[in-house]
């Protein structure tokens, strides 16, 4: 599926949806109508039964080199509510990335920075190739990495965070892994493949256990430890109750 006026595709590959950041002449840097159309298009996939799983990844050799400059000169002309509002903007596309039922996969070769690192992070699993390269720049300009911290921080220690964020220094996909912000380094050739067998794997589980396994990392997290077990218990007796859950326990009876 193909939308020429977009800055975005979206390719349909069966149970998989690829969604591509489609402005490579600019590093496929975001403005707000490419912020929104991201967002639109999570929210649709998350909420569409035949989507299984989802890919993110950016035309022309880069995953996302953060804001365009363009729309970094416009909103350094806002006010308080219209940055604001942008910030809500920026937000709301990170959640409804993070926040999507179904798992998402940033593919990511080339430059990722700034908020194309946020958009990464929010993913539930990275693959990145070895040509990638991965960066916070916005205390370099007098901006703070504010929003992208939260979900940075989730994928990292404290002591990684401060060096990323601070010295707004570049790191390779091979020191990413290092520091456990990407899950899976590959050579570049093998980028798209490798991903789509990740999908593969994920498309043939069933899909209420995966959807909720994902929501219990967005509520456990913010629990006290008494209180993640109480819902863990809550949670436990619900899958039991799924015809997925139930035929798949028949499945592995029946092999014993």
């Amino acid at each position: 599926m193909e939308n020429k006026n977009s800055k975005i595709l979206v390719i349909d590959s069966g149970l998989t949806k690829k969604l591509i950041l489609n402005r490579p002449e600019k590093r496929n840097s975001l403005d707000e109508e490419m912020i929104l159309e991201i967002t639109g298009a999570m929210n649709s996939f998350s909420s569409d039964k035949e989507t299984k799983s989802v890919i993110i990844t950016g035309a022309g050799g880069n995953f996302c080199s953060g804001l365009y400059l363009d729309y970094l000169n416009k909103i350094s002309e806002y006010n308080i509510l219209e940055n604001k509002q942008d910030s809500e903007n920026f937000k709301n596309m990170l959640l409804s990335i993070y926040n999507c039922k179904k798992p998402t996969i940033a593919m990511v070769n080339g430059y990722a920075l700034a908020g194309g690192c946020g958009i990464a992070s929010a993913c539930d699993i990275i693959v990145a190739s070895d040509k990638a390269q991965f960066g916070y720049t916005e205390v370099k300009i007098g901006f703070i990495p504010a929003i992208v911290m939260v979900f940075l921080l989730k994928r990292v220690t404290e002591t990684h965070a401060k060096d990323l964020l601070l010295l707004s220094k570049f790191i390779t996909g091979t020191e990413a892994y290092n520091i456990g912000f990407v899950n899976y380094l590959v050579e570049e050739y093998m980028l798209e493949s490798y991903s789509e067998k990740l999908c593969e794997c994920l498309n043939q589980l069933p899909s209420s256990s995966v959807m909720l396994t994902k929501e219990m990392f967005r509520n456990v997290a913010s629990m006290s430890f008494e209180s993640a077990l109480e819902y863990a218990v809550d949670m436990n007796a619900l899958t039991r109750m799924t015809e997925e859950c139930r035929n798949g326990i028949k499945r592995f009876l029946s092999k014993k």
